[in-house]
This record gives structure tokens, C-alpha cells and sequence, in this order.
């Protein structure tokens, strides 16, 4: 049995880029036969208002909204996890970052300052993965591989040249992981992407197991 896994998915209860809310994503994911979606939204200037904007982590509550939203509708079949899309002040670059838990999030202070190494250093700390999501987007830096896990080779909402220079340049970078995600905002990508195992993903331990480990296969779908 195979078992298919959404690892960029956005909620319209936190993203503000985004137009569908959690429980419509679930719904959506439950019907196209995945298997569970990780909610990896928006920790950026644009997510927090000005109040909050220096110290999100007063406002941790709001962040994970949408990911306890889907989590409502999560079952014994469909696998809901918390991620994130981190993005530091003054910067374009995003990062995808597996294993968070609101604990880490309410603990770990601002994260929007701490840019690429010292976050990795506290990711490392914490067990996290981090990877460059969409490098070869317009406007991408790609950082210095050695702050990195891995990175995004296949994203839904990236067009095919772009996505495939992601991939070499993994490959020369001789990162372990690769991933693929939808980046799913709306209909026009969703179910993009992902990643196809043949064992379940039920817990944040069994999807950095299952990265790390690379037994997996990428799901692109340009259609």
C-alpha cells in the first residue's frame, strides 16, 4: 500500500495569500487520495500585524490556527502536522521547516531575526529539517548550503525550467533531501505535489524519520 503526503499547504486562516480554509483543504486532500497534508504557513512580516510584528510569538495562537482547524478534521486515515514557511525581515527567501510544535514556537522567541544560521543551529537543537523552498523562484537567494537540509526541487506553483534547475542544483550541492510540495494557496495549485511512501506518516517523528531516510518518491504533477 502506498500512501500520498501534502508538505506545503497554506490555510486562508493565516495566509493572507491564501483563499481556502482549512477544512476545505482537508476535504479537498481527503478526496484526491492523500493520505495527510502538512500546514506550512506563513512566519513572516506579512502574517503578523504591526502589534505583534517584534514579538510573534505573543501571537502564536493566531499562527496555528489553521493547522488546529485541520487538525478537527484529521482521522485515523488522514494525517494532519504542524510546518512552517519561515521568511526573515527584509529578505525574499522562504524556507520550509519540518517538526515544529507550538512549544518550539512559543520558546524559540522571533524567529523572523534570527536569519539562516542561526536558525539552523537552533533547528539542529530542536530536531527540525530546513529547506530552501522554490530557490530558482524570481527573487531567490540561494543561501549557503551548509544552513540547509535540503531544499524544494518540485514546486506547484514554479514553473518546470525553475524547478528543475532546484533539483540540480541539490544534486550539486549533494543534499540529502528533496522534496516536492504544492504550495497550495487555491485551486489552481492544489495537489501540485508531494511525496508518496510506503509506509504511514501518523506523527511529526515519522515524517523527519521518513525525509531523512529518502524513502520516498516526489510527486510532480504540471497538469
Amino acid at each position: 500500500m502506498y500512501y500520498k503526503y501534502e508538505l506545503h499547504c497554506h490555510t486562508k486562516e493565516v495566509s493572507r495569500c491564501a483563499g481556502v480554509y482549512a477544512s476545505e483543504a482537508v476535504k479537498m486532500y481527503k478526496e484526491r487520495g492523500y493520505s495527510g497534508i502538512v500546514i506550512t504557513d506563513h512566519y513572516s512580516p506579512m502574517t503578523f500585524g504591526l502589534p505583534a510584528l517584534f514579538y510573534p510569538e505573543k501571537r502564536i495562537s493566531f499562527y496555528t490556527r489553521g493547522y488546529k482547524e485541520a487538525l478537527k478534521y484529521s482521522d485515523s486515515d488522514f494525517t494532519v502536522l504542524l510546518g512552517m514557511e519561515l521568511r526573515y525581515y527584509a529578505t525574499a527567501n522562504d524556507y520550509l521547516v519540518y517538526g515544529v510544535t507550538e512549544e518550539f514556537l512559543k520558546k524559540s522567541g522571533n524567529l523572523m531575526i534570527k536569519y539562516p544560521k542561526r536558525f539552523y543551529k537552533l533547528a539542529k537543537a530542536n530536531g527540525l529539517i530546513v529547506l530552501q523552498a522554490h530557490p530558482f523562484r524570481e527573487g531567490m537567494i540561494r543561501i549557503n548550503p551548509k544552513y540547509l537540509d535540503g531544499a524544494e526541487v518540485f514546486n506547484g506553483k514554479t514553473n518546470r525550467e525553475r524547478n528543475e534547475k532546484a533539483a540540480l542544483y541539490a544534486e550539486k550541492n549533494g543534499m540529502e533531501i528533496k522534496t516536492s510540495g504544492s504550495d497550495f494557496h487555491r485551486q489552481s495549485s492544489f495537489a501540485k505535489g508531494g511525496i508518496i511512501t510506503s509506509a504511514p506518516i501518523k506523527s511529526n517523528d515519522d515524517l523527519l524519520k521518513t525525509l531523512r531516510s529518502g524513502n520516498y518518491e516526489l510527486i510532480e504533477n504540471y497538469d
